[in-house]
């Protein structure tokens, strides 16, 4: 199976697609937000249908008492928005994936400058793993 790793952010989108039967995931480069819910769900849709992808996985930010707060009930509408493309959509907890993916990088002595080109399509890359190794413990 064939999935895109979704890291949504206000800015930017964070992309890596997986393929499950290796294991292999690859971070992409992420792309601008363009600050309108339905027009960031189009272009997802193009990606997914050119990465030719069967599954989007898409980070939820809970908070970090277990609450869904304000950006996680956006995730939720973007994840509505994309299976309105017919997509199939699973939500995984993205706490840390960012922190993770920063610390990462910084382990690749890479400028801020840098880190910061990467970091989103990496932590698109931690929600695939995380999602990953859900299947493999179902």
């Amino acid at each position: 199976m064939r999935l895109l790793g979704v890291d949504f952010g206000f800015k930017r989108i964070g992309l890596a697609i997986a393929e499950s039967e290796f294991g292999i995931i690859t971070p992409k480069p992420s792309i601008d937000a363009t600050g309108t819910l339905r027009r960031d769900a189009e272009n997802l849709s193009i990606i997914f249908k050119k990465e030719e992808a069967d599954r989007i996985v898409l980070g939820l930010p809970v908070e970090e008492d277990g609450n869904l707060g304000k950006m996680a009930r956006v995730c939720q509408t973007m994840a509505e928005n994309l299976r309105g493309y017919g997509i199939e959509v699973e939500m995984i907890d993205e706490r840390y994936s960012s922190v993770e993916a920063e610390t990462a990088l910084r382990q690749e002595d890479l400028k801020a400058s840098q880190r910061r080109k990467l970091r989103d399509g990496e932590a698109a890359g931690i929600l695939l793993e995380r999602y990953l190794e859900n299947l493999e413990k179902a």
